[in-house]
């Protein structure tokens, strides 16, 4: 008997959220796998799933991970880490499953596979036994700063990457230092993310992005921004160009 060749898992990098952003190879991958899988919060259609609607086929097998838990518990608390570690095992053991019957899946994920994503998981998981080939994706920061208008590094700017889950003291050290810096990860974290700025001296230069580049995208300074809820995934730009800029 045949040996079953296994599937390949695809990470398919859908870009910052418009849907025209996709790559072709992306598009083509989804158009021609068998399986398509993506993760979601519970009870909610998945911000992934909505970007590449327009190119699922309604004959594919689609799996659906919904999330235990989000940010309703500290990443770093024991719960949490227990919570979400069974859960990518068990994701992993899903789409390994398609993968040993000879299906490829398409793991759907927002802005690139390999930037702070759930595919991370996934791949770390999978590729010691299956093939993975991964399609990069425009990031959601380089979504936002075209959308805001904000030339983020000139010259020889560096440009400072940052969780907003960070330490207050931690955060601001960076951003006092920093040429030009990109905010990830706000949500409840956004006060915080506030004082740290003001304490590099650095506040009314950032600007706050909510779901740039997609419906109901909304770009202000962030010292216009109220004392208000702000979904998880916005970020806040530092643009560059102090002293660099060639009029």
């Amino acid at each position: 008997m045949n040996e079953v060749k296994s599937g390949t898992l695809f990470g398919v990098g859908l870009g910052p959220g418009d849907p025209e952003l996709m790559t072709l190879k992306a598009v083509r991958v989804l158009g021609a796998a068998p399986v398509v899988a993506h993760f979601r919060k519970s009870g909610r259609p998945g911000h992934a799933r909505t970007i590449a609607s327009a190119y699922i086929s309604g004959a594919v097998i689609e799996t659906a991970f919904d999330y235990p838990v989000t940010t309703e518990i500290d990443f770093r608390e024991d719960g949490y880490v227990s919570a979400i570690r069974e859960f990518y095992a068990e994701c992993a053991e899903a789409i390994a499953g398609h993968l040993g019957a000879g299906r490829d899946v398409a793991l759907l994920c927002e802005g690139d596979p390999f930037f702070y994503g759930s595919f991370l998981h996934m791949y770390d998981r999978i590729k010691a036994a299956h093939p993975v080939t991964v399609i990069p994706g425009i990031t959601g920061m380089s979504g936002c700063w075209t959308a805001a208008r904000a030339p983020i590094t000139y010259g020889d700017d560096i440009l400072t990457v940052l969780p907003g889950t960070l330490d207050r003291v931690v955060l601001a050290k960076h951003l006092e230092s920093a040429d030009a810096a990109v905010i990830m990860k706000v949500g409840h974290n956004l006060q915080k993310i506030k004082e740290a700025l003001r304490d590099a001296g650095r506040f009314q230069d950032a600007i706050y992005v909510e779901r740039g580049t997609m419906p109901g995208e909304r770009i202000v300074p962030l010292a216009d921004l109220g004392d208000c809820a702000v979904p998880y995934f916005s970020i806040v730009l530092l643009p560059g160009g102090r002293g660099r800029r060639i009029a």
